[in-house]
């Protein structure tokens, strides 16, 4: 029989070995020639740092926190409480040759059609390969996969004596309904110090968010940047910019300098008149989330085939609002609008269409866009059904409109080779080749 000692340390391989893999990726950045690549160093290091804070906590016994990035997480910083998303480990691993079997593991548990990363998520906690947290802040939104996910945890062996709260979201966006939030903030408040030990000092959270407002000012400046006819940077660095804001810098003024650095780098290229390529001829707007998986060969393949240049993305761009921190109320009513309303997912695929439709308009007006794609991730059912109105509305702009139907998670579902086929007849019929 498994000793405690024994399912700890099962527990934290995973989480130890991504640990590892992050060292080697941040002495690699920064040892490259490319200034872009070096502003990826800090950021894996700040992931190092993260994962060791939970390693620490699971092997001391002290309280730790498994969330999400649209929870709140300026809460968790100020309470100095490390956290984690237990959805982290699958974006990082799509890059892994071998997640193809971890993926087809899931399928007796939990079939095909549920989100791939809630379903490697959950098979990881089914098989006890998580670390088990003092408390979960569940996410209640956007999709029903976020919900089952939760289910399952109430009902599993281990995770099921783990306090768990949600903000429970409302549907619209006005203000009853941010001040309902709030309320609900206020109650997640209470819960962590109920279950952690720790306590609040307001003092200490507005510190935070004012280094985060930072943070958010930088982002929207270096998003200007983006503007540029070339575009300085290209895929991947938007969700880079919302791993440090959201996720592993959150409040902190290791994550300012990172936007400082990334605003000037951009700044230096846009005055030198140097983009992501030599020769751009297509602005694309890739509206979602980036795959890690197809980093490493669609994207580069569509810059040095086409002149493709992945310019905006939907997690590397969000309309955020600061936060006023005059008041305990003014900063609980805006960290719950910025979790609601303003991070990427949450903010489109929680309430009406309208959300959609706005972003594309404004994005495709403020960057010169050639071209929108919607990925079409097996798992956003909720975009899928939006999929005619994103037609419908990229056609009264002008602009070709690309749905292509994929898992970001799981090369084979529709390959990249397929992907790339798809590229070359829509660049061709559409005159952008």
């Amino acid at each position: 029989m498994a000793t405690e000692k024994d399912k700890q340390k099962r527990r934290l391989a995973k989480f130890i070995e991504e640990r590892d893999s992050y060292e080697a990726m941040a002495k690699a950045f920064g040892q490259s020639p490319s200034g872009t690549d070096k502003l990826y160093a800090p950021l894996t290091e700040a992931y190092v740092g993260q994962h060791n804070a939970v390693i620490k906590a699971v092997e001391e016994g002290l309280p730790f926190v498994a969330s999400y990035y649209g929870c709140q997480p300026e809460i968790y910083v100020a309470m100095d409480l490390p956290w984690y998303t237990f959805l982290t480990p699958v974006f990082t691993n799509a890059m892994n040759p071998n997640m193809g079997d971890e993926i087809d593991a899931t399928e007796s548990l939990f079939g095909k059609d549920l989100c791939t990363a809630f379903r490697v998520a959950g098979y990881w906690v089914e098989k006890d390969l998580a670390p088990l947290p003092t408390v979960v802040i569940a996410m209640l939104h956007p999709c029903d996969a976020s919900l089952m996910a939760h289910q399952l945890m109430q009902t599993n062996e281990n995770w099921r004596h783990v306090p768990m709260f949600g903000c429970d979201p409302p549907y619209w966006d006005d203000e009853r309904s941010l001040d309902y939030y709030a309320n609900e903030t206020k109650q997640m408040i209470s819960f962590l110090e109920e279950h952690t030990g720790r306590k609040l000092d307001m003092d200490r959270l507005r510190e935070v968010i004012e280094e985060s407002n930072k943070m958010y000012e930088l982002w929207m400046e270096y998003n200007e940047l983006r503007r540029a006819v070339p575009c300085p940077h290209g895929y991947g660095v938007g969700l880079q910019a919302f791993g440090v804001a959201l996720n592993i810098l959150v409040g902190d003024p290791r994550g300012t300098q990172w936007f400082t650095d990334l605003v000037d780098d951009a700044e230096q290229l846009v005055r030198e008149g140097k983009g992501k390529v030599e020769n751009e001829r297509v602005r694309i707007f890739w509206f979602d989330v980036v795959s890690l998986g197809l980093s490493l060969d669609l994207f580069p393949w569509l810059e040095q085939e086409y002149g493709a240049v992945n310019v905006m993305d939907m997690f590397g761009y969000c309309p955020y609002t600061l936060i006023d921190t005059s008041s305990e109320k003014t900063m609980l009513k805006g960290l719950g609008k910025r979790a609601l309303c303003d991070a990427p997912m949450m903010r489109q695929a929680r309430g009406v269409a309208d959300n959609w439709i706005g972003d594309i308009r404004q994005v495709v007006k403020d960057y010169k866009i050639n071209c929108v794609v919607w990925p079409g991730h097996m798992g956003h059912k909720d975009g899928s059904a939006n999929v005619g109105m994103m037609r419908e509305t990229c056609r009264e702009l002008g602009v070709p409109f690309l749905h292509i139907g994929m898992d970001n998670f799981d090369e084979r579902y529709t390959t990249t080779a397929e992907i790339k086929e798809m590229f070359s007849k829509f660049f061709a019929s559409m005159g952008l080749a």
